[in-house]
């Protein structure tokens, strides 16, 4: 069991980690606008987290098993290439309120995999489901914000249910690892493998940039914020927080990330925020706090003689 001050932090981290992660889409955005691609972003942001996480952790470099080691290259797979590109199509086909309310959908879909995985361990209850309803009705509406307008595109939806289910996968296996290799050393494999998997993505889409682009302050800029704090730091904080509070606990904090991304566009973007876009900040903070005390686990004590 985890001490009550020591779980708060590990709240404030995942909190801490979905607000930085509600701005990436506007970091992304500026980049897109720079001429940047959504896979060449993808690379820089992974390579640039790598190569400073040697930093802090240097030593180790192969798992224990090869059977470790394909376990880390679908962590890399599914928390960091197929997610990233298969969000980041999406955008390119359907609209980003279609992607972010599919994407909001991650949570639901981890507990749903977790419960049927791991029956004996893990019991839903009803806090957890109303409070996971709440906080979709709330994402629901402050994506919409106040404009209901659903186009369905079906690749385009079909490649963000797989961005949804690309990160669930990762969630469930990430807790596989979690209790037996640091939790540097598995950030840092999962930028490694991410980087990897991403060559079969090149054969469709090449990097081609031009080098003046990259030195452009407000690029350069952008791309340190989203590899060393959005990747580096905040994987690190996120799979830190799982390891302690569990796949599921964490994972309900994914619904705070379009409110924050609603926030930021209002505050850099000026775009306006409605009263249906309020209310639904009300729904999602309500529904995370529900849904977090929701879900029991039956842990094993040791007998005290």
């Amino acid at each position: 069991m985890i001490a009550k001050g020591k779980e708060i932090r590990y709240h404030l981290l995942a909190l801490i980690t979905a607000v930085i992660w509600g701005t990436t889409l506007i970091s992304t955005k500026i980049l897109i606008y720079n001429g940047l691609t959504p896979t060449e972003i993808f690379f820089f942001r992974f390579l640039m987290a790598y190569l400073c996480i040697w930093f802090f952790s240097p030593k180790k470099f192969l798992s224990e098993n090869w059977k470790d080691e394909f376990y880390f290259g679908l962590l890399g797979l599914f928390g960091g290439s197929l997610y990233f590109i298969t969000e980041n199509m999406a955008l390119g086909i359907t609209q980003a309120s279609n992607v972010s309310l599919i994407l909001c959908t991650a949570p639901l879909l981890t507990a749903l995999l977790s419960f049927l995985i791991n029956r004996k361990n893990e019991k839903p209850t009803t806090k957890l489901i109303y409070g996971s309803l709440l906080a979709i009705i709330g994402v629901t509406l402050v994506i919409f914000n106040g404009s209901f307008i659903l186009k369905l595109n079906p690749l385009g939806d079909f490649l963000t249910v797989a961005a949804a289910f690309s990160w669930a996968f990762y969630s469930l296996i990430l807790r596989k690892m979690e209790n037996r290799y640091p939790i540097l050393f598995i950030t840092r494999k999962v930028f490694f493998y991410g980087i990897i998997t991403l060559v079969p993505f090149f054969i469709y889409e090449p990097i081609s940039i031009d080098l003046k682009i990259l030195f452009r302050p407000v690029v350069y800029i952008n791309l340190l914020f989203l590899g060393i704090i959005a990747s580096m730091l905040c994987f690190f904080m996120w799979n830190t927080a799982v390891k302690n509070l569990g796949v599921i606990r964490t994972s309900n904090y994914i619904y705070i990330v379009p409110l924050v991304t609603l926030i930021t566009s209002a505050a850099i973007l000026g775009e306006k925020i409605t009263q249906i876009a309020i209310a639904g900040s009300i729904c999602i903070l309500a529904g995370v706090y529900l849904a977090e005390n929701g879900v029991k686990i039956k842990y094993v004590r040791k007998k005290v003689k």
